[in-house]
Order: C-alpha cells, then sequence, then structure tokens
C-alpha cells in the first residue's frame, strides 16, 4: 500500500495539476492506469532530492557543539536564565528566548524590562512593549549564518563582525552570534532600564564598552560566576574577564542546547522515502520550485539573511519616529532598504510564532496568505487578535500603507498565484521541517543560578 499511495503522490507532485485529487484517491476512487514499479517510485523521490540538493539544500553543518557539562556551555546556560545580566535585574535571555515557547516568547513583539510573567501572557505592567518580534535562536551554530537581528545590523564578512559597536567592538568574540549576545543587555527597554534605576542604565547610550565593563563586573562579584569563568576560561585571570567570554559562553550554550536539524525533512533527504507524509511531499515541491519560497528562503537554513520589503503589517510602538519601522533603513539610511527585514529562517518555524518583524500574524497559515497577495493583507489587516499591550497599536495609516505597498519587493511576484491547496500543503511542508526534540526543551531550564535570583 506504501509503494501505490507514494506512486500517486509523485504522479500528483511531477504533474501538479492533478494533485488536489488526492484526497479522492484515497478515501476510495477507483484507482485507473496505475501499474507502478518500485523503481519508479525510487526514481521519483531521487528526483525531489536532486532538485533540492542541486539548490544547494542539505542538514546544514551545525558547527562545533560543546557537551552540555562542558564548563563553558554551563556558564552559559547560568548566564542565559540568570537575571543578573539585566540592569534591574528583573529579566533575563530566558525571558525573550524561552526552550518553553520555540527559542522566542509567544508574543507579536517582546516585553522587555518591567514586564510581568512569561510568554503568551507576559504583560507590559510597568515595563517597555519591543518594537519587533524575538526571533528564533535555532541552529545558530552553523557556519551558514552571517547576519543576525530582523535588519541584519550585526553581520559577519570575511572574518570581520560589523555592528553598532563599529571599531569598539572587543576582540576575541567567537562566532556572529556572540557578538550578537553583546547587544540586548546594552538597550534600554530590552534589558537595561532608566537613568536613575541602576548603574548599568546610568553609563551614556553610546558607551557601550562601559555598559559591558559594568555587566562583567557585576558577573565576577559573584563566588558561583568566578568558579564558573575560571573553569571555562581556565588561562584567563579573573581581572582579565569581560562581558565577550560571557558572550562567547552565551553562544556555546545556545548551539549546545538549540541545534535542531532531525526533522521529517532531513530525514527524507538522509533516504527515508517514508519520513514525509503525502501532503508534505507536495508541499515541498512547491516549495522548491523556480521562483516560489526558496528563492528567499534558500539554503540549509531557509534564509538568503537578505532584507525585502514585503509590506508585513506594523504594530507595537515602532522603532523610529512616530510608531514606525522602517527596517533596515534605520541602519543604513538608504532608501531602498526602506521597509525591509531579513528574511526569516524555517527550521522548527512550526513553534516559533507569531510571525513576521512585529509578529502580525498567529499561523503559518496567515502569513503564506499574506505573501500572495501583500497589498491587500496589508490593507485588511486589523489585529483584532491582538491583546493586552498590543491591541490598539495597528499602523493603519492611509499614506504610510502606500508607502508600504509601493516598496514590496517584486521576489513576492511568485507567491501570487497559490491556491488554498497549495497553501495547506506548504504549511503541511513547513511542519516537516521541525525537530521533535524541540517540542519540548523544559530540561534545559535549571533549578538555579549563581545569582539566586528567581529563574522564569
Amino acid at each position: 500500500m506504501g509503494t501505490l499511495k507514494n506512486t500517486i503522490v509523485f504522479s500528483c507532485i511531477l504533474g501538479l495539476s492533478g494533485c488536489h485529487q488526492l484526497d479522492e484517491i484515497e478515501s476510495g476512487s477507483e484507482v485507473k492506469n496505475t501499474d507502478p514499479s518500485q523503481d519508479q517510485v525510487t526514481n521519483s523521490f531521487s528526483a525531489l532530492r536532486d532538485r533540492i540538493s542541486s539548490l544547494g539544500v542539505h542538514t546544514p553543518d551545525p558547527g562545533v557543539i560543546l557537551p552540555m557539562d562542558d564548563p563553558k556551555v554551563e556558564l552559559g546556560r547560568a548566564l542565559f536564565f540568570d537575571k543578573v545580566v539585566s540592569g534591574d535585574q528583573n529579566i533575563a535571555c530566558s525571558t525573550c528566548h524561552h526552550p518553553s515557547f520555540g527559542t522566542s516568547d509567544g508574543l507579536p513583539t517582546a516585553i522587555g524590562v518591567g514586564g510581568a510573567s512569561l510568554g503568551p501572557q507576559r504583560a507590559a505592567s510597568e515595563g517597555f512593549v519591543i518594537p519587533r518580534n524575538s526571533p528564533d535562536i535555532f541552529n545558530r551554530g552553523s557556519s551558514e549564518w552571517r547576519t543576525m537581528f530582523w535588519d541584519a545590523r550585526v553581520s559577519a564578512i570575511a572574518g570581520y563582525f560589523d555592528s553598532p559597536a563599529g571599531t569598539g567592538l572587543p576582540a576575541g568574540l567567537d562566532s556572529v552570534l556572540a557578538v550578537q549576545a553583546m547587544f540586548p543587555p546594552t538597550s534600554r527597554h530590552e534589558m537595561r532600564g532608566e537613568h536613575g534605576d541602576n548603574e548599568l542604565a546610568d553609563v551614556e547610550d553610546g558607551d557601550l564598552n562601559s555598559i559591558w565593563d559594568g555587566i562583567a563586573k557585576r558577573l565576577v562579584g559573584i563566588d558561583g560566576y568566578v568558579e564558573m569563568f575560571a573553569d571555562a576560561y581556565p588561562e584567563t585571570p579573573i581581572e582579565d574577564i569581560g562581558f565577550e567570554h560571557a558572550a562567547n559562553a552565551l553562544a556555546a550554550f545556545e548551539v549546545a542546547a538549540f541545534t535542531k536539524t532531525d526533522s521529517p525533512f532531513d530525514q527524507f533527504l538522509a533516504g527515508d522515502d517514508m519520513a514525509m507524509s503525502e501532503e508534505q511531499l507536495r508541499g515541498a515541491e512547491l516549495f522548491f520550485q523556480d521562483g516560489s519560497c526558496v528563492s528567499c528562503h534558500s539554503g540549509s537554513l531557509f534564509t538568503d539573511q537578505k532584507t525585502y520589503a514585503i509590506a508585513s503589517p506594523q504594530l507595537g510602538p515602532g522603532k523610529g519616529d512616530e510608531g514606525l519601522d522602517i527596517g533596515r533603513m534605520l541602519e543604513t539610511e538608504d532608501e531602498s532598504d526602506r521597509f525591509a527585514f531579513r528574511t526569516p529562517p524555517l527550521r522548527n518555524v512550526e513553534l516559533t510564532g507569531p510571525y513576521m518583524h512585529a509578529g502580525a500574524y498567529n499561523t503559518l497559515e496567515a502569513a503564506i496568505r499574506h505573501h500572495v497577495s501583500p497589498r491587500q493583507a496589508l490593507l485588511d489587516y486589523n489585529g483584532t487578535h491582538l491583546t493586552a499591550a498590543h491591541a490598539g497599536t495597528v499602523m493603519t495609516d492611509p499614506q504610510v500603507q502606500a508607502e508600504m505597498v509601493a516598496a514590496i519587493d517584486e521576489s513576492l511576484h511568485g507567491c501570487a498565484s497559490l491556491s488554498e491547496g497549495n497553501i495547506s500543503d506548504l504549511v503541511a511542508f513547513l511542519k516537516s521541517l521541525t525537530d521533535e526534540t524541540a517540542r519540548d526543551m523544559s530540561h534545559l531550564i535549571p533549578t538555579s543560578v549563581p545569582s539566586g535570583l528567581t529563574i522564569d
């Protein structure tokens, strides 16, 4: 029966026009003119694998993954969950990148210092709503990573790290992921707090090195961290420990904990013909067609790491003047980057919603439909599903919307012909990118941290 079903699937896949009759065929309609051989089925699977391979898509090299009991990873784990890294000591890296919420937080845009609770229930309370969605941090050890953040403001170029710190970035950072870890603690609304609240917040905004020095001073003032830094960096005197050492440890933990690449899709690539369902296989054929999703969601990480304007609805406080977020242009001041945001990766994407730079959509279906008709999706969006901190924050100014529509990248044109059936198949394919071990990562949460502060 498996051979027959697979042959039917690939008859549909190789000639897509009849794909949507598959459910009827499987539910009892007579199957005519089918005399498949195992060779034909095998060749069909091979054709799809060859197509995927020709596009440079494979299970990514995860990079160097240290064991979870390595001293550097153990230090990074403690720092990841410890609120001592934040100015007011009330928020940790894990607050916005929690194992229980797909390494994000389940919110449209994050809620920073002063927020209450965790995950989708987190309330602004006396805190700040952050302008952008918290990106997932799966598979960040891969050498394919060249950029970080929605606006790609941290990047690795030929061994050089480009970042908001410019030449002030400390030496000795291991990777672009470690560079990324340097910056959330410097943001007032994300982690640092306001003038008068704490000694880190009293440092002037542009003085990044003083902020990093202040965090390091806090950490080496805690006996437990002195011991952990000594174990992780035995050749570095404690007086020479800087926040860059903490950032390298954070990156080491994130790679060890959140490298998740054993998905049904990867099993299929490795030769398991039964790893993906019929619907997922149809979705794969659509995804990897010329001019389709793979145009931007390319490579083994399913992102070309470039920025595009797709008129995704804006909500939250915005990142700039008048509640607006012009994306990459804030970094480059190049008008061609207006409203452009980095292509998000798609591995384990089923677990990482809401989607888009401001978390406008709760479901993969809605996110894909936006790509089909971005102009209409933007104009129709009202955010009625939003709650609490994000309710009533949708940008609906007609002039702004017109500017967003005018900026839409032509790369989206390949999505315009997708049908409802196509969308369903694509969603199924995206779910084939989920590593089952990513569904429950609660074992990563420690019972205590060296500061003695509570753990969320």
